[in-house]
């Protein structure tokens, strides 16, 4: 299996100096064939075109409707999370890097976590990796619930982008219930979860996944009979397994084009290997494939939070490790001890151990990864996210070249890149 926790030397071409590009539409005589009359449009799609999913730019080169060429601009929605969370005690950290893919926030959570943990070596307890595994999967399935609703209208069917977001709903309901929150949770904390789930909270998830099944096929039914959508995701932006790894895209978008990588599976992490779930992968690689993968994942999801569910193991949800944890908050009014201890932690925080880490987790969009360098302080030394949107974006050029605008749009949507883990 190829190593996909670095990107290949010259993957990131296909994402080029926005400074260097063109700035206005422009015409050109040169030939996109031998034909000597051809000429080349190049004009901007972005960065507020609705088909872009976030604030991308892209410069396209058009022969008629044919696509020649394609560069992403990026950068439009920068933030500097990574710089922000070196200045930040490490617990701080976690609502900044919440915000970075802001649809898949337990993940940018759950890998930053990992990474400290791993630096303090600290057992996280098991009720709690049950409930992170729990939430987590909760947010896949939310995540895949946005992508296939935004990307329902771009494909003209927006009656799907109704039925999508009330099933959203009904799990940021549940995050509310469980955190207070409906995003941004900052449910998971250093050692494990911010508090347990309140009573009633475990059955209402049971309802969910439940009715989750159900509509998921009415989800398909609409859609699998649909033949505007069928021939605009059928053996469109074909791509191959090998040309992926190249460009060191993973997640749905690899496993559409046969290649089962899931770090789940391959490197399991917060107790993953306790569950039974299958991958779904394609055989094609076209944008049918990465509808199928991701809706087939919903089922999975289901599978892996009933699981969790019906083995939900008693005792702690954060660890007992003083040195990380707060203390109980109903320690604080009889001991000096707790309450001075409770100071220091909010107001200094905990100190890591120098070393570094790279801790590396299945996000909806493939391999989401946190990198953590500790000088021995209360603040990281650096921190710097892998994330998979950004290497995603980049077989856009490849995957549309020679192919029609109307297709351009629909592989883009297949992509589904989040535009704050691109720019970070």
């Amino acid at each position: 299996m190829t190593d996909t926790t670095e990107t290949p030397a010259g993957a990131s071409a296909a994402i080029s100096d926005y400074r260097k590009q063109e700035e206005s539409i422009t015409l050109s005589s040169s030939p996109a064939t031998d034909a000597p009359d051809t000429e080349l449009l190049t004009i901007n799609m972005g960065p507020h075109h609705p088909s872009t999913h976030g604030v991308l730019r892209l410069i396209l080169t058009l022969e008629a409707e044919v696509v020649r060429d394609v560069k992403p601009i990026i950068g439009y929605v920068h933030t500097g999370i990574e710089k922000t969370a070196e200045q930040k005690a490490y617990w701080k950290v976690i609502p900044v890097i919440e915000r970075m893919d802001y649809v898949s926030y337990y993940f940018n959570a759950m890998a930053y976590c990992g990474a400290v943990e791993k630096l303090l070596d600290i057992e996280v307890p098991a009720r709690a990796q049950y409930l992170r595994v729990i939430h987590l999967e909760l947010n896949r399935i939310v995540s895949h619930l946005i992508w296939l609703g935004t990307s329902a209208i771009d494909l003209g069917a927006i009656s799907v982008w109704w039925y999508c977001f009330r099933e959203r709903e009904t799990i940021l309901d549940l995050f509310e219930m469980s955190s207070g929150q409906r995003i941004h949770t900052r449910y998971f904390q250093v050692g494990g979860v911010i508090e347990d789930v309140p009573r009633g909270w475990v059955e209402r998830v049971r309802r969910f996944t439940k009715t989750m099944r159900t509509r998921a096929d009415q989800y398909a039914a609409l859609l699998d009979k649909n033949e505007i959508v069928l021939q605009r995701l059928r053996h469109t932006g074909v791509l191959d397994a090998d040309t992926l790894l190249d460009l060191g895209v993973t997640g749905p978008l690899l496993r559409a084009a046969g290649n089962p990588w899931d770090l789940r599976k391959a490197a399991p992490y917060s107790s993953y290997d306790h569950f039974a779930f299958r991958i779904p992968v394609g055989a094609t690689g076209d944008n049918y494939d990465r509808y199928r993968v991701r809706h087939a994942e919903i089922y999975e999801s289901c599978d892996i939070i009933d699981q969790a569910l019906d083995g939900l193991p008693e005792g702690p949800f954060i660890t007992e490790d003083r040195k990380v944890a707060l203390p109980p908050r109903h320690e604080l009014a009889t001991s000096m001890e707790a309450l001075i201890h409770h100071f220091k932690l909010v107001t200094e925080g905990f100190r890591v151990p120098p070393g570094e880490i790279y801790y590396p987790i299945e996000s909806p969009r493939g391999e989401l990864g946190c990198f953590v360098r500790s000088d021995g302080s209360s603040k990281p030394a650096r921190v710097h996210m892998r994330d998979p949107s950004f290497h995603n974006l980049q077989m856009t050029a490849p995957a549309t070249r020679g192919s029609y605008i109307a297709d351009l749009v629909a592989t883009l949507a297949m992509i589904d890149p989040i535009l704050g883990g691109v720019d970070r």
